[in-house]
């Protein structure tokens, strides 16, 4: 027996599940404004949000470095119990360790940060160019060169920027998604059933 989105609770079709949408546009628009709120906060003590970035990130790696202990025991019989455990281990040093200096973590992660941008970037100018004859490719070239530039002044500017970049970061896309929900749910409002 199949189940469809009706037996389920769920929206029958497309129409349906678009219908629903729009008739909660104004909980995507408060969304919407809370993250940018949210935003703007985060934007005007962008230490604090990179401080705040740093302790999400070392309690993220806690609980994934307890969930592989856990594992490593539950998967004795696999061989691999070893690395399991020390995957695990490292984990959670790691957490402990974001937490103890989060201003040192924020360093290494604005540089890794850098680096990701400007390899990221010479791999779009790459892939741009390769596909020249194609319409298109100059945005990708253009893209690419964006993200290797800003890899290269984020990289420039380290350590000093370590204590606001990725704060920035977190403030841009708090923005963005806020402002994202906000432009769905008035479209939502202004469209037709």
């Amino acid at each position: 027996m199949t189940t469809t989105g009706s037996d389920l609770g769920g929206p029958r079709s497309l129409g349906d599940a678009l219908a629903e949408a729009r008739s909660n546009w104004g909980w995507f628009v408060a969304l919407g404004v809370g993250l940018i709120l949210c935003g703007l906060l985060a934007a005007f003590n962008l230490l604090a949000a990179t401080l705040a970035s740093m302790l999400v990130v070392a309690v993220a790696m806690i609980a994934g470095g307890v969930l592989n202990v856990v594992a490593a025991f539950r998967a004795r019989s696999w061989g691999r119990f070893a690395l399991w455990l020390a995957a695990g281990l490292l984990y959670l040093l790691s957490g402990v360790l974001v937490i103890a200096n989060p201003l040192l973590a924020s360093a290494v992660l604005t540089l890794f940060a850098a680096a990701a941008l400007f390899v990221s970037g010479a791999l779009r100018i790459w892939v741009g160019l390769s596909a020249r004859p194609h319409e298109g490719w100059g945005w990708i070239v253009f893209a690419g060169a964006l993200s290797a530039v800003a890899g290269v002044v984020i990289a420039t500017g380290w350590p000093v920027n370590s204590l606001w970049v990725i704060g920035l970061f977190l403030a841009l896309d708090l923005l963005t998604h806020g402002w994202a929900y906000v432009a769905l749910g008035l479209a939502l409002r202004s469209r037709p059933l």
